[in-house]
């Protein structure tokens, strides 16, 4: 009797990585189980910003994201690891990071778990990053892509460097995201190979002809030789070089995908659902019928995008900024003012009561606009609190006015109206921050008129797990 085959899922999230082994469920090859997952809090925010950073940079230590990769994957089961056919990598979009060729990583061989560990590379320039102002954004030559530019999208940020730091991009010949990253060190890869779904990510690609605007960039000088080669999304990028703790040489692993596209994937069972990610940011995506092409056009303004998924579609997509970061900041604030007050206080404990004092709170006049980090669409806007009274101003009324606050913005960016029209009929929450908090979890029911349910943390590591998994499926059928 043959060993049933085991797929992995990772993902290389803002902060953390998750990872997830399925296989086929008993007496349905179609079917799938998982049969364990893990979670690692990477806590790579760079302690010290590059030479090339600015002010309102957000970057990440690489080595400490790996690190924690190393360790998820560790934690998994052995034996199962040993049965592992085939790998499935997602991760954050739009951020960059880069390594020089055949010196991105060494391998720890010779020891029982032979690991990778970064070497020459740069930090993460995430997604969150923020150094590149509306004005230089303005000067930028306009792209052919139907989506718009942004600060912490790839391209934008190379731009950046280009102008103000040209030596730091010198000293490398690779770019990508953090997962075409661990994509290359897994295979081997001389260059780095991106699908589609992380080239738009970027800016400056043409999700129609699947090609980057290599006249545009190359007559502005942009260094074109940092671009990824593309690809379909759920395409073979190569086959494991070395062992990987217990993992065999030569498994097969899928392109890089986007984070956003592998929740999709395991989440949406029906075309007709909807599916709401609430982790450090927050999504709502709803699927387009097949043959939907988006204007060539972008609409700045338009707080609804369309983001490539599989096979040549589409997802319309509501990306909001503010989402968990935003409960994370007022943690943060909560501490620093009991700091400042002569109390310490770790952030869990100020988090798990406020959620407490929320939950018992079951409604509130007060009103917030969570919008801190402003919105893609509405950069310069700030947060507000409005119809504040002196009976709303307990820790249970200002907790469950900003969750509430979080869907409403999200919901005011896609409303119901809408996803009713293109015929949606349930929404699919998962995320880290909704796992974890019951309120946000009353108020997305509140704001929805349709059945709400909620999956799991690691969704997104169980799709790009899945996505390899049913790629294989289809190639077995006869």
């Amino acid at each position: 009797m043959a060993t049933p085959a085991v797929t992995l899922g990772i993902d290389l999230g803002t902060t953390s990585v998750k990872a997830a082994l399925l296989e086929a469920a008993p007496g349905d090859p179609s079917g799938f189980v998982v049969l364990a997952s893990c979670v690692r809090a990477t806590r790579a925010e760079a302690e010290a910003q590059s030479a090339a950073a600015a002010p309102q940079a957000r970057e990440q230590d690489v080595s400490r994201i790996i690190q924690a990769l190393n360790e998820c994957v560790a934690a998994l089961p052995q034996q199962e690891l040993r049965k592992v056919c085939s790998i499935g990598v997602s991760g954050q979009m739009h951020g960059v990071m880069f390594w020089k060729t055949n010196q991105g990583c060494e391998w720890t061989e010779g020891r029982a778990a032979p690991v990778f560990q970064p070497r020459a590379v740069s930090h993460l320039v995430t997604w969150q990053d923020g150094r590149c102002s509306r004005a230089f954004l303005a000067s930028l030559p306009q792209p052919e892509s139907h989506l718009s530019m942004a600060t912490g999208f790839g391209c934008a940020t190379i731009f950046w460097l280009l102008k103000n730091s040209p030596e730091f991009l010198k000293s490398y010949d690779a770019a990508g995201t953090i997962h075409d990253y661990v994509v290359a060190m897994l295979c081997g890869l001389p260059r780095p190979l991106m699908s589609d779904q992380n080239a738009a990510s970027w800016g400056y690609f043409n999700t129609q002809s699947q090609t980057w605007n290599m006249e545009i960039l190359r007559a502005s000088g942009f260094p074109v030789r940092l671009l990824p080669d593309v690809t379909q999304p759920a395409s073979v990028a190569g086959r494991t070089s070395h062992a990987w703790l217990e993992i065999p040489k030569g498994t097969q692993v899928g392109v890089a995908l986007g984070d956003l596209q592998a929740s999709v994937y395991s989440c949406m069972a029906q075309r007709t659902d909807a599916v709401l990610n609430i982790s450090t940011s927050i999504q709502l995506a709803a699927s387009m019928p097949s043959g939907f092409q988006p204007a060539q056009t972008p609409d700045p303004a338009a707080p609804v995008a369309y983001f490539p998924y599989f096979d040549r579609t589409y997802l319309a997509v509501a990306a909001s900024l503010n989402g968990g970061n935003v409960l994370a900041t007022f943690v943060h604030m909560l501490v620093q003012w009991m700091a400042e007050l002569g109390l310490e206080v770790e952030e869990s404990t100020v988090y798990s009561r406020m959620i407490q004092a929320a939950a018992q709170q079951t409604d509130t006049c007060l009103t917030i606009t969570p919008t801190v980090l402003g919105e893609r669409h509405l950069p310069d806007q700030l947060a507000s609190v409005t119809r504040i009274s002196s009976s709303d101003l307990s820790l249970g009324h200002v907790t469950r006015a900003l969750c509430r606050g979080i869907v409403q913005n999200l919901h005011s960016m896609l409303p119901s109206q809408q996803l009713q029209e293109w015929g949606v009929e349930r929404v699919v929450s998962s995320g880290s921050a909704l796992s974890r908090n019951e309120v946000l979890k009353q108020e997305v029911q509140r704001a929805f008129p349709f059945p709400v349910s909620f999956g799991q943390d690691v969704d997104a590591a169980v799709g790009a797990a899945l996505v390899m998994f049913q790629r294989n499926l289809k190639q077995e059928e006869p």
